[in-house]
């Protein structure tokens, strides 16, 4: 089924879920002073977070269910390198500890939901 066809039902809008991800995702980069360990680490983070939901969109549109699966594929590579991003700004920013495992967790939550489209798409 489409994510369209979802859309009245926003619990399962993958497209917002994990746009909206991305946007918690800039709001708190945004708080992060800019030095030379957390630079490196917020560019990648607004990329690999970015790029959940970019990739999601592909998926939707996916013109195969190959494509479709290669698509979400890399929304599940890319939510998990997203973790390895909040963990490495964790460490680096005790202050915002909190603020990344809660990242963290939504970024976990969205790994278990493609890697479950994955698992489920094996027929």
């Amino acid at each position: 089924m489409s994510n369209q066809a979802q859309s009245s039902n926003k619990k399962y809008d993958l497209e917002e879920r994990s746009a909206a991800f991305a946007e918690k995702v800039i709001e708190f980069l945004q708080l992060l002073p800019i030095n030379p360990i957390n630079k490196p680490y917020i560019e990648q983070l607004a990329r690999s977070s970015g790029s959940v939901c970019a990739n999601y969109c592909e998926a939707d549109a996916a013109q195969s269910k190959k494509d479709f699966r290669h698509k979400i594929a890399l929304c599940k590579k890319e939510a998990k390198e997203t973790r390895i991003w909040l963990r490495l700004l964790a460490k680096a920013n005790p202050k915002y500890k909190n603020q990344c495992r809660k990242l963290w967790q939504e970024a976990h939550e969205l790994l278990l939901i493609f890697s479950a489209i994955l698992n489920s798409d094996k027929r």
